[in-house]
C-alpha cells in the first residue's frame, strides 16, 4: 500500500485532501514550513505526520501530490523527480479522486467556500459523502455517494476537472496576477462549463453567467423572476434570514439560513437547486438550518460589548457582501472595518473599487499590503489606499489598543493574508486593559 506524501499539507486545499485520504483508509503523511497555520489543527487531530521540508521525506515508494505554490525547483520535488516517484500536483490528483463519485464541483469568483460547505452539510447529514472545502476542512468516507469541492478557477486550476455537476455563483474580475480582463476569466469559466457531464446550477442574477453556453442542462437561481429556482419574500430576524422558494413560478417551500445578507440567501438556494434536481426530499434540504458557517467566514466571538469578526473578504464586492451582512445581523451597532490588503496586483487593480467598498464601514483601519509567494513588493502602499477613503487610519501591529474605545461595535477583520495575527494583537492587549 503505497503512502501519500503532501508537500505543503498546511495550504487550505491541500490539508483539506490530506484528510479526505487518511478517512477513506489511506496511509497519509506531509511536510511543510515551520510556522502554525490554522488548518494544522484537523492533521494533528487525526494523527497525519507534519514533517519539516527534507529531501529525506521521500521515497521511492511514495506518491506524492505537490501543494501549486512550490516549484519544480524545491527539495522535496526535485527528490521525487530524482527517484522517479508517481507525482502529483494537488488538482491533477483532485481530477483523478473524484471520478469514483458523484461529483459536485462548486467554482465562482466569490462565495464558493460558504456554498460549498453548505452543500457539504446538507448532503452529509442524508448520505455517507466525501467533501473538500477551501477552508481546510476535508472529509473521506469509503461509501461516499457525493464527492463536494471547491474548485478555484485561479490559473484555470479548474479544468483539471470534469465533475458531474458544477455550481457556479459569479464570475467576476480578479487575480489580476493571471487573468487579463472579465473576458479572460469569462472564457476560463466556459471552458469548465464544457466539461460538466451531467448539470449546471448557476446563478441567473449574474450577467456573465447568463451568457454560458453548455452541452448539458443549465438551471439558473437568484431574485429576478426568469429564474428556475427563486428567493422571494425574504425575512430577516435575530435567528437569521428566512425566505420562500419557488420553481419555475410555483411555491415550493420556506426555507431559513441562519447567515444573513443576499449572498447567504443564494448560496442556500444554490444548494436548494442542486439538491432537488438528485430528488433530495425538501426535509433532507432544510438541514440548511442547522449550517454553522466555515472558517474564516464571517466567524464570530464576543470581547465585552464589542463583537469581533474574523472574514477571508478580500475583494471589493466580498468586502460590501461581509459589511452589509454585519449591519443587517447588528443594525444598531457601529460597523468598524479593519482590512489587511492581499497581493500588490490585486489593491493595484480595485485601488477605487476598495476604497468604495470599505467607506460603507462608520471607520476603517488599514494594514500593511500582504504580498503573497508570488510577488514580495511593488511601489504600492496602503497609503495610496488610505488616500481615497475619508475616515481611514492605519493600523499598527503594536498599537491595536486604539480599537478598544469602539464600546457596542462590530470590528471586521478582513483579508486573505494574516490579518488574524491584527485580531490576536487586539485581544491580548484589550484583555490586559481589563486585568
Amino acid at each position: 500500500m503505497t503512502t501519500y506524501h503532501f508537500i505543503g499539507i498546511k495550504g487550505t486545499g491541500m490539508s483539506a485532501l490530506a484528510q479526505i485520504l487518511h478517512d477513506s483508509g489511506e496511509n497519509v503523511q506531509g511536510s511543510d514550513v515551520e510556522k502554525r497555520f490554522f488548518t494544522q489543527v484537523a492533521l494533528e487531530e487525526k494523527n497525519i505526520p507534519i514533517l519539516p521540508f527534507s529531501e529525506k521525506n521521500i521515497k521511492e515508494e511514495h506518491t506524492i501530490i505537490a501543494g501549486n505554490a512550490f516549484s519544480d525547483e524545491h527539495v522535496e520535488i526535485k527528490e521525487a523527480k530524482r527517484l522517479g516517484c508517481t507525482f502529483y500536483r494537488y488538482h491533477e490528483f483532485l481530477g483523478e479522486w473524484l471520478k469514483q463519485y458523484t461529483s459536485i464541483a462548486i467554482t465562482g469568483a466569490h462565495g464558493k467556500t460558504s456554498t460549498t460547505g453548505l452543500m457539504a452539510h446538507v448532503l452529509d447529514q442524508t448520505f455517507p459523502i466525501s467533501y473538500l472545502i477551501g477552508d481546510g476542512t476535508g472529509k473521506g468516507h469509503v461509501d461516499s455517494e457525493y464527492f463536494v469541492f471547491e474548485a478555484c478557477e485561479y490559473r484555470r486550476h479548474f479544468l483539471n476537472y470534469e465533475p458531474d455537476y458544477a455550481i457556479m455563483t459569479n464570475i467576476d474580475f480578479d487575480h489580476p496576477d493571471y487573468f487579463t480582463s472579465i473576458n479572460d476569466v469569462f472564457n476560463a469559466f466556459q471552458s469548465m462549463a464544457d466539461q460538466v457531464k451531467k448539470g449546471i446550477i448557476a446563478c441567473g442574477d449574474d450577467e456573465q453567467l447568463q451568457q454560458i453556453q453548455a452541452k448539458v442542462p443549465v438551471v439558473y437561481y437568484g431574485f429576478g423572476d426568469t429564474n428556475d429556482f427563486q428567493a422571494q419574500n425574504v425575512h430577516e430576524s435575530e435567528e437569521g434570514t428566512t425566505f420562500d422558494v419557488f420553481v419555475r413560478n410555483t411555491y415550493y417551500d420556506t426555507f431559513t439560513t441562519p447567515l444573513f445578507g443576499n449572498h447567504s440567501v443564494l448560496n442556500a438556494l444554490a444548494v436548494i437547486a442542486m439538491c432537488h434536481y438528485e430528488d433530495i426530499k425538501v426535509e433532507d434540504i432544510k438541514r440548511i438550518s442547522s449550517f454553522q458557517g466555515v472558517k474564516r467566514r464571517f466567524t464570530e466571538k464576543k470581547l465585552g460589548t464589542q463583537v469581533l469578526i474574523d472574514d477571508y473578504a478580500h475583494h471589493p464586492k466580498e468586502i460590501t457582501a461581509t459589511i452589509d451582512s454585519a449591519k443587517k445581523k447588528y443594525p444598531n451597532k457601529k460597523i468598524i472595518a479593519i482590512f489587511q490588503p492581499h497581493t500588490f496586483t490585486r489593491t493595484k487593480t480595485f485601488l477605487q473599487e476598495f476604497a468604495d467598498s470599505l467607506s460603507d464601514a462608520d471607520k476603517v483601519y488599514l494594514c500593511d499590503i500582504f504580498g503573497s509567494a508570488r510577488e514580495d513588493s511593488g511601489k504600492l502602499t496602503v497609503e495610496d489606499l488610505q488616500k481615497l477613503i475619508d475616515d481611514s487610519e492605519i493600523l499598527e501591529l503594536d498599537h491595536t489598543e486604539v480599537l478598544a474605545e469602539y464600546k457596542d461595535s462590530v470590528l471586521i477583520f478582513m483579508g486573505a493574508g494574516d490579518i488574524q495575527k491584527f485580531e490576536e494583537a487586539y485581544e491580548s492587549v484589550n484583555n490586559a486593559i481589563q486585568h
